[in-house]
């Protein structure tokens, strides 16, 4: 079965602006579930100037405590890969998720694009779509692709105000034009 979520923003900063405050994201105090992101490879194609990023990221195991019952939940932390590809010149960055945990039984991506606003060059379009499904787990499947989609869907729209709050402090007010 699975659920998927889609979000759509618009920032009102310049798409470097925004890749940068991106970048810098986590950790942060506001979203005290994300303990450490750190970078295991960095490359850049000279015929294309894309600049390819792998990072890691290891997060808290926010699954309700009731449900850490069934033995594979009882784990403190979960790992996700973030694979980007940044093109400067069409300044547009493609971004792939995936967790790297419990993978026998859940499948986690999120596929996120950040490009200069068709609107207004100044601005940056965010789109962003994540997708998990949940097998192996019998009756509590639909349980928890449930508490995964509200987790998702909160999480995108916490995502968005820290990248608001990152903007407006590294960058002062949006721009208007």
């Amino acid at each position: 079965m699975g659920v998927t979520v889609e979000v759509h923003q618009v920032y009102k900063y310049p798409f470097e602006q925004v890749v940068a405050s991106f970048l810098r994201k986590y950790p942060n105090p506001m979203d005290k579930n994300v303990i450490a992101v750190n970078t295991v490879e960095e490359k850049r194609d000279v015929s294309t100037g894309i600049i390819y990023r792998k990072r890691i990221a290891i997060c808290r195991n926010v699954v309700p405590e009731i449900l850490r019952k069934v033995s594979i939940l009882k784990i403190p932390n979960i790992q996700l890969e973030e694979e980007s590809w940044l093109n400067p010149q069409k300044r547009s960055m493609a971004i792939q998720s995936h967790c790297l945990t419990w993978t026998q039984y859940a499948s986690m991506k999120e596929e996120s694009v950040f490009q200069e606003s068709m609107e207004n060059p100044n601005w940056t379009e965010f789109i962003q779509r994540g997708r998990i499904s949940i097998t192996g787990a019998g009756f509590l499947n639909c349980i928890l692709e449930t508490f995964a989609s509200t987790f998702l869907r909160q999480g995108a729209q916490k995502g968005i105000r820290i990248m608001e709050m990152l903007l407006k402090e590294q960058c002062g007010a949006p721009s208007a034009e």
